[in-house]
């Protein structure tokens, strides 16, 4: 007999029921193992989740050369580094920063110095409304100095020595004289740069003399960060890099050490801001040198750069920082190949949209370790000069 609402076949007979759709009765039907189905399934998900779009991006990182002068022991650009972001190339970009608003535009590398067009450049960028950044090694500086001061609004050098000896052990050449001409030439002409230090177990006894180097030369301000040991792909290392610059556990007292003293020896810098970071985050490299050597976790980081900012090395690959790659076609076009260089598309296309939604998620094992984070209020991302001194994300 026909029950009510009982489904059933024309002979009389009732449907079978139905099974459920678990994802194991999946796997069976389609006869694909579980753990296949369920990556497949995770990554349609990506695919199809929703990103927030970025249309506003302040700031700009351009990598105008993957050539370098120097010859760090934190760093392989020198090693290989060829390629140049021509004049063309950056003009295609400015209908992208327009569109994107963007105010300020730093100039890295490599050292951009070397770059045979990085007067034009600058004046080019300078001429549509956006501030310019110089981020250099500082060997080149004391030949650009009138120049510089001209067309660049803030000029940070990286100095890892406060004597010849030291210098030449970590940057590989005899140059620490020609650097520090380079930055009295350029405040002599109204520019005085950010002193930059990368501390690391060659150097970091000299933390006090940087600062006194640093005021004796003119500089503007000093800042500090830990040398990165953390991450085997960052500024242009490859697979094989390997690294014994972080401070050993013996040294670690001895950083603590310094530390206390110069709370209390520079309060006036600190209160001023001639040392850029506070004795707290200053605090936070001696944290750092402990997690690297397993003797506690590694320091907590705020980090939103990729919701602000963005890199783009010489042959025009995407990053979201300096120290995550982008996915393998983040890429803007070549020169001439289409007005703006689209860089507002690819950062809003799949591959970018989901690396920053898993940057901001947690998901990076990079950001962890991260040496030199930035964080920026999502409701203020308006940038000055002043942040110009104050971050000490670089690559030089």
């Amino acid at each position: 007999m026909r029950g009510p609402g009982v489904p059933q076949f024309s002979s009389g007979q009732p449907f079978p029921a139905s099974p459920v759709l678990t994802m194991e009765y999946c796997a069976h039907s389609l006869g694909v193992p579980l753990p296949s189905l369920i990556e497949s399934r995770q990554l349609s998900a990506n695919r199809l989740a929703v990103h927030p779009s970025m249309s506003k991006l302040p700031l700009v990182t351009l990598y105008v050369t993957e050539r370098c002068n120097s010859r760090c022991v934190t760093c392989d650009y020198w090693r290989h580094g060829r390629d140049d972001m021509d004049l063309a190339a950056v003009t295609n970009l400015l209908p992208s920063l327009a569109r994107l608003g963007t105010q300020m535009v730093l100039l890295s590398g490599g050292e951009p110095l070397l770059n045979p067009d990085w007067e034009a450049i600058a004046q080019v960028l300078r001429s549509n409304g956006l501030k310019v950044w110089l981020l250099t090694s500082g060997l080149a500086l004391a030949k650009h100095a009138r120049r510089a001061a001209t067309l660049i609004d803030a000029i940070t050098v990286s100095l890892d020595g406060t004597d010849p000896e030291t210098y030449a052990a970590i940057r590989g050449l005899d140059a620490f004289d020609k650097v520090c001409e380079g930055v009295r030439a350029a405040a002599a002409h109204g520019a005085p740069p950010g002193i930059r230090v990368t501390l690391q177990r060659g150097n970091f006894r000299q933390l006090p003399a940087f600062v006194d180097l640093a005021r004796e030369l003119g500089a503007r301000q000093v800042s500090f960060l830990a040398v990165d040991v953390a991450n085997p792909h960052a500024f242009g290392r490859t697979d094989d890099f390997v690294s014994d610059l972080a401070l050993r556990p013996e040294d670690l007292p001895q950083l603590e050490l310094i530390l206390d003293s110069m709370e209390q020896g520079y309060r006036e810098d600190f209160r001023s801001g001639f040392i850029a970071e506070s004795p707290q985050k200053l605090r936070r490299i001696l944290q750092y040198f402990a997690a690297v050597r397993g003797l506690g976790p590694y320091p907590p980081v705020r980090c939103n750069a990729p919701e602000f900012s963005a890199v783009i090395g010489a042959t025009g690959r995407v990053q979201p920082c300096f120290f995550i790659s982008g996915p393998l076609d983040a890429r803007i076009s070549e020169a001439g190949a289409r007005p703006g260089g689209d860089l507002d598309s690819v950062l809003n296309g799949s591959g970018m949209s989901a690396l920053r939604t898993a940057i901001r998620d947690g998901r990076r094992a990079e950001c962890k370790t991260c040496v030199c984070s930035m964080w920026r209020d999502p409701g203020n991302v308006e940038l000055s000069t002043r942040f110009m001194g104050s971050v000490s994300e670089a690559t030089v």
